[in-house]
């Protein structure tokens, strides 16, 4: 009843503060980016809200309890994917003017074609991303309460559009802004009095884990310092591509890309990514907590195929009577809100792409194409209770490092990127990355290297978008006018 409570107490503080930004959107500048007036302060901590998802509170800690702790190596790709960002994209991307990155796309290669094609490329990376956010809310929303699971998944699609349908990017600013609060000291504060709670004993158990004791993989795998996607055998390849997918990812991601646009200047937006890796940092020192005394206290999730819940359990089980269900509410209300802040920037960008790049702007269109964009995301959340929250946002992360990575460091730091080359290389890489991703859900590869590739295929399917571009503008001519355009994009 107390998680239950103080997840109420959340979803009305969110709708409340959603609703302050209903007056400054207006227009589709104001829907969208927040007509570029968001402060450093603000931005950074609404970028480290809808960053950290349900992947980071619940499926970290799941994954590391499950495979050992190489999978810390996700924490290290999200965190790390931000320095990319400031390298490669931030000031750039804000110089260009675009809303999106479909818009961007235009505005670099002149092509309505190309824009439209990176309109339905954000449907299929949101769609990927929002399918565990929602799935986690009914997995949590289940544990607290008892109800099922479905509950959980439409009240959370129903909070998170009625937020920024009214507001758009403003209100969900000072959403996300607020929940990455949440998230941090609801978080922290329980795993830190785990630690201390639980004794040496128990903390010297965790780090030295005994295979009967922790069912699954043996000690010596689990304490292994690399990822081994599926127990395929094959740590190196499964590293490697984690990090890639996840560190190249970051740079491609529509709701991430779309948050610099919301800065006043270049700078501004390098200095908010600057901000935004600092804060990642903090937070992700957490979620191993819940991993590592899950792997003593509670050996019984892997069994029954919920690791997910590792976060949510673990409390009540290492500490009982009222103090138990308290700090079980706080990790319950704080996952809750890592799904609703990570929500709604995917949904904006999802609306974003639906409307202002496929169909036409407006505001009424964008709202309309947020409550769309949510039904469809519902819907394809209610069969996937089954699914590994990690394993589909690591998709997602394939897809967006595969696609709008190549095509926005290409089309920012070479002048000889064409229509042609674009074109070949997103659909290269939509079509590997999400073609592995089905094969990998629907089928039991024999071989074990094939298992990796397909699991987490962006060691393939990056390297042969990027090949691809370079491959097909290479035998093409660019316009007249991209090296202005490039120029554009460095100049003061």
């Amino acid at each position: 009843m107390t998680g239950l409570t103080t997840i109420g107490l959340v979803l009305v503080a969110s709708l409340a503060i959603g609703l302050y930004g209903v007056h400054a959107a207006r227009t589709s500048p104001d829907f969208l980016v927040a007509s570029r007036r968001v402060s450093p302060g603000w931005n950074a901590m609404a970028i480290a809200g809808e960053y950290v998802s349900a992947a980071s509170v619940l499926g970290l800690a799941g994954l590391m309890l499950k495979d050992g702790i190489g999978a810390m190596w996700y924490a290290v790709g999200f965190t790390a994917g931000y320095v990319a960002v400031v390298a490669l994209v931030a000031g750039p991307m804000r110089r260009s003017g675009a809303f999106t990155v479909p818009d961007f796309a235009e505005y670099r290669l002149g092509s309505p074609a190309i824009r439209r094609l990176c309109g339905v490329i954000v449907l299929v990376i949101m769609l990927l991303y929002l399918v565990p956010q929602f799935k986690g809310a009914g997995v949590v929303l289940h544990l607290v309460s008892g109800t099922p699971y479905w509950v959980g998944v439409v009240l959370a699609g129903l909070v998170v559009s009625a937020s920024i349908a009214v507001g758009g990017m403003r209100s969900a600013t000072y959403v996300q802004a607020f929940h990455y609060l949440v998230k941090l000291v609801f978080i922290s504060v329980p795993a830190i009095y785990l630690v201390v709670h639980v004794g040496p004993g128990v903390r010297a158990e965790a780090l030295r884990p005994a295979g009967a004791a922790a069912p699954g993989v043996t000690a010596g795998e689990w304490t292994r310092p690399l990822v081994d996607i599926e127990g395929a055998g094959l740590p190196l390849l499964s590293t490697w591509s984690v990090l890639l997918a996840t560190t190249l990812g970051a740079i491609g991601l529509p709701h991430v890309i779309m948050r610099f646009h919301t800065s006043p200047t270049a700078r501004t937006a390098r200095r908010v990514a600057v901000m935004v890796i600092g804060l990642l940092g903090v937070f992700y020192l957490f979620p191993a907590v819940y991993g590592l005394l899950g792997r003593v206290l509670t050996p019984q999730l892997v069994h029954s195929n919920a690791t997910d819940t590792v976060s949510v359990v673990l409390p009540g089980t290492a500490v009982q009577g009222t103090l138990g269900s308290v700090l079980t509410a706080l990790v319950a209300t704080g996952a809750f809100a890592a799904f609703l802040s990570t929500s709604s920037g995917l949904l904006l960008a999802l609306a974003g792409g639906l409307s202002h790049d496929l169909f036409g702007g407006g505001v009424a269109r964008l709202r309309v194409a947020v409550a769309a964009g949510a039904a469809v995301a519902v819907l394809l959340s209610l069969p996937a209770a089954h699914l590994d929250i990690n394993v589909v946002v690591g998709w997602a992360f394939a897809v967006a490092a595969s696609t709008f990575c190549p095509l926005l460091v290409l089309g920012i730091w070479w002048t000889r990127l064409t229509v042609a080359g674009a074109a070949a290389g997103l659909a290269t890489g939509v079509v590997t990355a999400t073609g592995a991703a089905v094969l990998s859900a629907t089928t039991r590869p024999a071989s074990p290297w094939l298992t990796v590739l397909l699991a987490q295929p962006a060691s393939w399917t990056v390297p042969l978008a990027f090949l691809t571009m370079v491959t097909v503008s290479l035998r093409g001519t660019p316009a007249d006018w991209s090296e202005r355009a490039v120029l554009r994009l460095h100049a003061p």
